[in-house]
């Protein structure tokens, strides 16, 4: 029994910790807008058709060194998702930007759905895979069996937390940080101030496609495979996270993916596998009625 919890522990924390990259774009954007991108499971889903994409590219190509398959594919991912969250910004949410709040919420749930047709049209309906990159675990024994950690959810943990520190580091100490945080605090102070929030905007949308596509990789290197309507229900489970840390709160979103990883993980080992999505959806159920401002966020005060 010791083995079997430690075994989800270490499952759960390695889903957390995918779960909380992908809750940083919710919580940015809702941050610095106000409004919830129904859109951001679908940036997510096509981050990991891009990186099987260039994976098969690069091996056809000759690279087999993992650490350079890994690197470049990461980047490009990165980078061309991140394309992809600008664009969506610029088309679907800028021009609703002074719009009605109930607008941009219509436009990001019809901005998932064509994300969604499109990537079916384009690539199939039929679920897509990967080979395992990453082959060998760490066996510890512990009472009567053992516990597995392999090397691939070694890697996940170690670029999901680097890729947390760099995100913190960015928003703490560098000027594009700075932007952002006066943007979020009174956007049209900051305007007043000389800063151009309808870019911060943009690049926040950016940095939360970057997050999902660094989660897109890893999760394909650890389940192997996907399909167009991946995004939905990790979307989902995503925004439950960000609302369980505080949504708006950076570390309340890592620190939300990784305690509904963790309980996600242990229901599945313990009760039932087959109903670990109703877990997760009843969880968010229960965050919004008795504590709607999540583990670290605030309650809203309006202000007279």
């Amino acid at each position: 029994m010791d083995g079997i919890i430690l075994q989800q522990l270490i499952n759960g924390l390695t889903l957390g910790s995918v779960y909380g990259l992908i809750a940083i774009g919710y919580t940015m954007v809702y941050g610095i807008i106000g409004m919830i991108n129904f859109a951001h499971g679908e940036v997510y889903m096509i981050s990991a058709y891009i990186a099987a994409i260039t994976l098969a590219l690069l091996a056809f190509f000759g690279l087999e060194s993992f650490p350079l398959l890994i690197l470049g594919t990461l980047l490009f991912t990165i980078l061309v998702t991140g394309v992809y969250g600008f664009v969506i910004e610029r088309i679907a949410y800028k021009p609703l930007r002074n719009s009605t709040r109930l607008a941009p919420l219509i436009s990001a749930i019809g901005m998932s759905l064509i994300l969604q047709n499109y990537v079916q049209l384009s690539q199939g309906a039929r679920q897509q895979g990967v080979p395992t990159l990453l082959d060998g675990a760490l066996k510890f024994h512990v009472g009567d069996g053992f516990v597995q950690l392999t090397y691939t959810k070694v890697f996940i943990l170690v670029a999901a937390f680097l890729g947390m520190g760099v995100l913190t580091y960015i928003i703490q100490r560098t000027k594009l940080g700075r932007m952002c945080r006066a943007t979020q605090q009174d956007r049209k102070m900051a305007s007043i101030l000389g800063i151009n929030t309808d870019r911060v905007i943009s690049y926040v949308f950016v940095i939360g496609a970057a997050m999902a596509a660094l989660a897109g990789v890893l999760i394909t290197m650890n389940y192997g495979t996907f399909d167009f309507y991946a995004g939905f229900i990790i979307g989902i489970k995503a925004f439950t996270a960000a609302v369980l840390g505080g949504i708006g709160s950076l570390p309340g979103a890592m620190l939300g993916g990784i305690i509904l990883g963790i309980a996600e993980a242990q229901f599945s080992g313990m009760v039932n596998t087959d109903y670990k999505d109703v877990f997760s959806f009843s969880l968010l159920v229960l965050i919004l009625i008795f504590r709607p401002q999540g583990l670290l966020g605030r309650p809203h005060v309006a202000k007279v």
